[in-house]
């Protein structure tokens, strides 16, 4: 194991891009062991992209590790597309992946908007997911976007005013929907800027201490439109489920091996989404960090979640 609790950095055997719709082709990834136990990486977001990072929380020697950037994002095309982008339209998408690739069955890894997912995935089909390994619990419900937009300022009240600087006083009791139509906005001299504001907003408030390293990631220009748009778009349409869904339906993944990471100090997505979900599903692991934030890349998380990737090696 490195100095950095990841395994060390590889390259991938195999990508490509599939073509999921007339608008949409998604870009995918395999590395690692070509016949080794599958496990689909889900990114955050929505719209964060995937990066080569992210292929480190397995054991190359053992996991067949497949990654792809979901709609509108990374380096699928069309970037920051948000036509036939709903949440069954993802989902849909992993299973023309996981057939494209003849897998029968997969472990499931997914933080932030990737916990989303993967709960949407595996409660649709929980006969293809062989484990869960969720962090940053985030279900997109009402009073979890109303807490990014606004209850965050409870503790970050500087980034905060610079999120809402560009809004009039009018458009702050609304900043979703103000922030979605400057993001929609055809004009890249309207929509880049309030995609790096929200971006780089987000960014400031995922980690425990100060990371002027996450904050640039955030601001960078794929990452900023993708996310901003993403989000803005997933958030103003209630995550396309019905109110409280995935808590709603967590029956269906009972028997499903799953481990939760959450940082006690996560402000983006706080800890009692997390417990919430551990509540309802009493056979999960629960793994609180008592000094992280919400990033994946925390000391705390970046180690557990390795942890258990190695724990669900021993899945037949």
């Amino acid at each position: 194991m490195t100095d950095l609790d990841f395994f060390p950095p590889i390259e991938p055997y195999d990508s490509g891009y599939l073509k999921v719709s007339d608008l949409h082709e998604i870009y995918w990834e395999q590395s690692g062991n070509p016949d080794g136990q599958p496990v689909i990486f889900l990114h955050g977001g929505p719209g964060a992209g995937a990066s080569a990072t992210h292929r480190r929380f397995f054991d190359p020697k053992h996991y067949r590790i497949v990654i792809f950037d979901q709609r509108g994002a990374g380096r699928s095309r069309p970037l920051g597309e948000v036509e036939e982008n709903t949440t069954a339209h993802l989902i849909a998408d992993m299973e023309r992946l996981r057939q494209m690739l003849k897998i029968e069955t997969w472990q499931v890894f997914g933080g932030s908007w990737g916990s989303t997912l993967a709960l949407a995935y595996a409660e649709t089909h929980p006969e293809r997911v062989r484990a869960l390994v969720l962090r940053g619990i985030f279900m997109c419900r009402e009073s979890e976007v109303n807490w990014f937009l606004y209850g965050l300022r409870s503790f970050f009240p500087d980034i905060w005013d610079k999120l809402v600087s560009p809004l009039d006083e009018e458009e702050r009791q609304d900043i979703l929907r103000a922030y979605h139509k400057r993001l929609m906005h055809p004009d890249s001299a309207v929509h880049m800027p309030a995609a790096r504001a929200w971006s780089t907003y987000e960014g400031s408030c995922s980690t425990l201490l100060p990371s002027p390293e996450t904050v640039a990631a955030f601001g960078q220009d794929t990452m900023a439109l993708g996310l901003a748009r993403m989000e803005a778009h997933y958030f103003l349409n209630g995550v396309f489920l019905p109110p409280n869904s995935l808590l709603d339906n967590v029956d269906r993944i009972q028997d499903i091996p799953g481990t939760i990471v959450q940082g006690r100090y996560d402000c983006v997505c706080p800890p009692v989404t997390a417990f919430e979900l551990r509540d309802a599903w009493p056979k999960v692991e629960f793994v609180l960090i008592p000094d992280a934030g919400h990033s994946a890349m925390e000391p705390g998380i970046r180690k557990a979640l390795v942890a258990a990737t190695e724990k669900y090696k021993d899945l037949a």
